[in-house]
């Protein structure tokens, strides 16, 4: 009895290990670094703010910018449904609560992924666009409340990264308040994880928005 039950947990415990490692290297594929590098044959951590997110993609090529946001989105949804696969391995069932442990992990492990790519030496994004990808699939009903406050904000100060920071902040308490963690603690500690990532990934952004000295967001028509 004993010697099943150990195996049983060695089972489950290596599914975690392997839920972590999908979702980080899923997380970790640099799509803006990769875009700008094919069609413009720059280095997007040379330019703007070098980061490899969306937003500094964007700067130099509104499409790419588009694209990067897409696909970083996409991975994040990806390794979210990649977590609830390996779940369903582990408990023969997608209904036993041990499910949205998995999910968790694959959540916080893909934005990590994007923070901390191994394939740029640990250079990465903010995780901002993967976070939206997770969410999509976690919590999409507080996902919709958090881009119409991001767009508000945006729309009406034109700092990404003000926005990016205030929905980051707010978004589990918003998940919380409206039930949309599934009632699982697992859930909700990934989501304030990811929310506490996000804002330590922003530290320059803040000393900047405090300093009055962070750039304004504003599109350029260039051909990608």
């Amino acid at each position: 009895m004993g010697s099943a039950l150990h195996r049983s947990f060695e089972r489950v415990m290596s599914l975690y290990i392997a839920t972590a490692v999908i979702a980080y290297l899923l997380g970790s594929i640099p799509f803006g670094y990769i875009l700008v590098r094919i069609f413009r044959g720059q280095d997007v951590r040379d330019t703007g703010s070098g980061n490899i997110g969306a937003t500094n993609v964007a700067r130099s090529s509104p499409a790419l910018g588009a694209l990067t946001l897409f696909f970083d989105a996409a991975k994040g949804l990806l390794a979210a449904v990649a977590g609830t696969y390996l779940a369903a391995i582990a408990t023969h069932t997608l209904r036993h609560p041990s499910v949205y442990t998995f999910v968790a992990i694959a959540a916080i492990a893909a934005v990590m992924g994007h923070m901390f790519p191994i394939w740029l030496n640990f250079r990465g994004g903010k995780g901002v666009a993967t976070s939206v990808g997770v969410f999509l699939a976690i919590a999409p009903k507080t996902l919709l409340i958090a881009v119409a406050l991001f767009v508000a904000l945006v729309v009406a100060f034109r700092y990404v990264s003000l926005g990016s920071i205030v929905v980051a902040a707010a978004f589990p308490l918003i998940a919380y308040e409206m039930g949309d963690y599934h009632s699982s603690l697992a859930i909700l500690a990934a989501m304030c994880a990811i929310a506490v990532l996000i804002i330590a990934k922003h530290h320059e952004n803040i000393r900047r928005l405090l300093a009055g000295s962070e750039s304004r967001f504003a599109l350029k028509r260039t051909r990608a």
